[in-house]
């Protein structure tokens, strides 16, 4: 007779049971997370990324960084725990020269190489500042940044090419010679989205390449993307002071949001928080010129584009958080779907992109070039960013991605996830509205 439950020793499940409970346990779990997906609203922003500043020292740079990745990892929980999806946890340092004096060359190249594994090994995009910071910086780094970044695939970093004291000729021209040689020298050209030349971009700013830091650091910022809340703020607006309305409204309720965990990773943690850079950036299909074409109701490169830019800009510099970095309206081209599509239709060119900058922000970014342009016509490219910054002190910035091999009319064959591949247009194309 079979022994009854209540007089064994101990409950014999049969592994039939024992799977179907698994099986239904995933099944449960996966409806959980079903119902997750549904409750989220697909208007609510993304924190693109939570950004440590480190007064990065070489002699104990491990221990640092070990340090710096306690207070991204608890403030990425803080975050997602709240029903924010974090895409990225980044390190910004001060300018690299600065923490590499008395190494050569090659060991400088070695020393990035280690710090990049460390990276990868803990899942954070690390930036090393600019090359460049003052007008009176050794015009050598410049030739040191070209090869860290030619040995290595995901460090970020800049030049800065204008100041407080206007354009800075020279190290435009380095810009130009980083840029050309990044093109001919790394994997398929790629090399340059992670350089940029920046022009009065103030230290503290989260996002890649421009982020750097001066002082003692112990620092942190945000970005957000939020290309989808600008759309849905504009979706059925009457006029542009309700469309502007709106997305302070709606953005400032999300910004709030993310202030009040940020201050809290800075009580819990120790580290201040310094600010969130409001620019709604987007990703692929989460555009902003769907966005301002919701406004709109044109193609973007339309007439109305720039009212549109002006209008976006105008909402976020209202929003009572504290703010940091270009806290403008960021265009780049190649990480945005519909921007890409009409640039590859010809309704975009880099002059339409400069006359947007000078209401918005934030300069040339992943412009997507024909292989074959020379030095001089990149520093001149570089030097209208720069000139426009100077002439109305605003945070610019010039990325350009020459595509090798490739001529006016071809698609470029980025592989990079992050890019969308577009038509390349002449160099001295104007853009034409449908």
């Amino acid at each position: 007779m079979r022994p009854s439950i209540k007089h064994s020793h101990a409950v014999r499940t049969s592994p039939i049971a024992v799977i179907l409970a698994m099986l239904l346990c995933l099944c449960g779990a996966a409806r959980g997370q079903i119902q997750k997906k549904a409750a989220a609203s697909p208007d609510k922003a993304k924190v693109r990324t939570i950004t440590a500043f480190i007064n990065l020292d070489r002699t104990q740079y491990q221990t640092q960084i070990a340090d710096t990745l306690k207070m991204l990892k608890y403030a990425r929980t803080v975050f997602e725990t709240r029903g924010y999806e974090v895409l990225t946890i980044r390190i910004a340092t001060q300018p690299f020269p600065q923490y590499t004096k008395g190494l050569s060359g090659d060991q400088t190249v070695a020393f990035f190489k280690e710090l990049e594994a460390l990276a990868a090994q803990n899942h954070f995009v690390l930036g090393i500042g600019p090359a460049l910071l003052n007008s009176g910086d050794d015009p050598a780094e410049a030739n040191q940044l070209l090869q860290i970044l030619q040995n290595t695939k995901s460090v970020y970093g800049s030049l800065v090419v204008a100041g407080d004291e206007g354009v800075r000729w020279n190290a435009v021209g380095a810009a130009a010679r980083i840029m050309k040689s990044l093109s001919q020298t790394t994997e398929n050209g790629e090399g340059n989205f992670h350089f940029a030349a920046i022009a009065n971009v103030q230290p503290l700013t989260p996002f890649f390449p421009a982020a750097y830091h001066t002082g003692f650091g112990h620092q942190f910022a945000i970005g957000l993307e939020s290309a989808n809340v600008v759309a849905a703020a504009f979706r059925n607006v009457s006029d542009l002071n309700t469309a502007r309305q709106r997305l302070t409204d709606q953005l400032g309720a999300e910004a709030s949001s993310v202030e009040a965990l940020a201050m809290r990773v800075d009580r819990d943690m120790g580290w201040a928080y310094m600010g969130m850079d409001l620019s709604p950036a987007p990703m692929g299909n989460v555009s902003i010129g769907a966005a301002i074409e919701e406004l709109t109701s044109q193609p973007f490169g339309s007439s109305g584009t720039l009212t549109a830019a002006a209008t976006i800009t105008a909402a976020i510099k209202n929003i009572a958080v504290k703010q940091t970095g270009y806290s403008g309206l960021m265009l780049p081209i190649l990480e945005d779907a519909r921007l890409a599509q009409r640039w590859s239709e010809g309704a975009v060119s880099l002059d339409a992109l400069l006359s947007y900058s000078a209401v918005c922000g934030t300069g040339f970014d992943t412009i997507p070039l024909p292989g074959d342009v020379s030095i001089e016509k990149l520093d001149l490219i570089i030097g209208d960013m720069a000139s426009l910054s100077v002439k109305w002190h605003k945070p610019l910035s010039a990325r350009l991605l020459l595509a090798r091999g490739k001529n006016p009319g071809d698609v470029t064959e980025f592989h990079d996830p992050n890019l969308v591949n577009a038509t390349l247009q002449p160099l001295d194309h104007v853009a034409t509205q449908p």
